[in-house]
């Protein structure tokens, strides 16, 4: 089975079973240990162990640092809302953004915003706007779409983000003539599947429709005021005395201190995690060399105390207040943790399978007969990879050596292919119900998490589609702006032909 396409059949049956059954953790967990079953040639007590040890043991373990970070922003959310910054920003709100246009496009700005790292993105544009939202009558479904569809694209068209340090740490050490992060900021104009969301995301709320199993949601939250919200959620007043700024510090203080501790990992001011020197004094270099699982908890515990210090000074939240704001962020934590836990362990049991080997063979094979159709044939591998895996790190990780290998180095084919493999590795991602992003999209929005998935699917794929065809046209025209106008132009004119459609349904 090594090498071969059951190496993607446990991923496959965890996500068909999660779209059927609607039950996240029995799918996920039953495609580990199928995956576990085919590693130990179906021998029940090695099942066993690989399945409790190399799986769930180790997924906890390796994702210890994220973990502790979606628990710190958990309890600063928790923070927040207590003392009335969220309630007051939802005031302030009202009086300003007057229609449900301003709403979408005032979550979608704040999204492109907080590029730093995606799940930051999505927990903090979800608590955020959720009361600017209800307010508006847009779906839980809807919001989740818009925290889901700007957080994992600007991370990965941003030089300063955790994503942008994965990919510039896979492309370091690979023969490219250039460093990772320069090879990351020549790919960004070529992302055309982030780019293109973020045209698709303006012109879809521009234009006021819907359509998919989203238009169901939407129409029955502005018709019956049912948002879709997760069952138990209660809405928490805080303190009457709190002001927008108790939501604006506190978001500017993690922002600062996260990205202090992103560079400080990677060595900017002297000596980084590892003991290397290389990037004293090199912000950028520092950023291409840091490790998110430890800069972002070091970032979130130095917010976390320097917010429940101001919290405390201004008298929005007593001491004793915000110590109970420390179970209710982690316990706000726990469904995101435990599908993150089966989900990586399934991206485990998908690696022992060889899926690296499997899709290195498809490449190899597609690479003698397809050169100029290379980036779209990427593009797809990428999408396929990332949805059957969860993982878009994982993916880029996979295929950035292999595509490195198949165009000559600080060529323009080379930039694309690269940007292809990532825009591909974020739409796989966004797609999937075992992708950790969506994952903390669903979070961030309090909404069913296969809600979220199966409503945003069919606007995924449609901006899929429209950047498969542009990659088609990159391969030949290789010029950035112009294959960016033509996607621009597709993208429009297929909303226009989607919504005659949908109007000619109502009629």
């Amino acid at each position: 089975m090594y090498g071969t396409f059951w190496a993607l059949v446990p991923p496959i049956l965890a996500i068909v079973l999660a779209l059927i059954t609607k039950q996240a953790y029995a799918s996920l967990f039953l495609g580990v240990v199928v995956g576990a079953l085919f590693c130990c040639n179906f021998a029940p007590v090695a099942t066993l162990d690989m399945t409790l040890n190399d799986g769930l043991v180790t997924a906890i373990a390796d994702n210890a640092g994220i973990f502790l970070f979606l628990v710190l922003l958990g309890i600063i959310v928790a923070l927040v809302n207590a003392s009335g910054g969220s309630a007051a920003f939802g005031r302030w709100a009202e009086k300003n953004i007057k229609t449900r246009v301003g709403a979408a496009l005032a979550t979608f700005v704040l999204g492109v915003l907080i590029f730093i790292d995606d799940y930051f993105n999505c927990l903090t544009v979800g608590s955020v706007m959720r009361p600017v939202t209800d307010n508006h009558r847009i779906s839980r479904a809807k919001l989740s779409y818009l925290i889901d569809a700007t957080a994992a694209p600007i991370c990965m068209i941003a030089p300063i983000s955790s994503w942008a340090a994965a990919v510039s740490g896979v492309a370091a050490d690979l023969d490219t003539g250039i460093s990772g992060i320069q090879l990351f900021i020549r790919a960004i104009p070529y992302n055309f599947y982030s780019l293109l969301t973020f045209v698709f995301i303006i012109a879809l709320t521009v234009m006021r429709f819907d359509y998919g199993p989203m238009r169901i949601h939407e129409m029955s939250a502005q018709l019956n005021g049912d948002l879709g919200a997760i069952e138990g959620e209660e809405a928490e007043a805080g303190n009457p005395k709190g002001r927008v700024l108790d939501l604006i510090i506190p978001v500017v203080i993690l922002i600062i201190t996260c990205t202090l501790g992103m560079i400080y990992v990677g060595g900017f001011f002297g000596v980084d995690a590892w003991g290397g020197t290389d990037f004293a004094g090199d912000f950028i270099g520092a950023f291409g060399n840091t490790d998110a699982f430890i800069g972002l908890p070091w970032g979130g515990i130095i917010a976390l105390i320097l917010v429940v210090i101001y919290m405390v000074a201004r008298g929005v939240v007593s001491f004793k207040e915000a110590m109970d704001c420390i179970p209710k962020g982690f316990v706000a934590m726990v469904p995101p943790m435990i599908i993150l836990t089966l989900a990586v362990s399934l991206k485990t049991m998908t690696s022992t399978l060889g899926a690296a080997e499997f899709v290195h063979g498809i490449m190899q094979g597609a690479a003698a007969s397809l050169y100029s159709l290379l980036p779209a044939v990427i593009f797809v591998v990428a999408c396929i990879l990332a949805f059957a895996s969860g993982t878009s790190w994982g993916t880029f990780g996979i295929l950035i050596p292999i595509v490195t290998a198949i165009f000559p180095a600080d060529s323009t084919l080379l930039f694309i292919g690269i940007s292809a493999c990532c825009a591909g590795a974020v739409c796989g991602d966004h797609c999937s119900p075992i992708s950790d992003t969506t994952i903390m999209a669903s979070a961030g929005a309090q909404v069913d998490h296969l809600t979220h998935v199966s409503t945003q699917l069919p606007y995924a794929i449609t901006v899929a589609a429209i950047s498969f065809v542009t990659y088609i046209v990159a391969g030949f025209i290789q010029n950035a702006v112009i294959c960016l106008v033509i996607g621009t132009v597709i993208t429009i004119a297929t909303l226009f032909v989607i919504r005659s459609v949908e109007a000619k349904k109502v009629a």
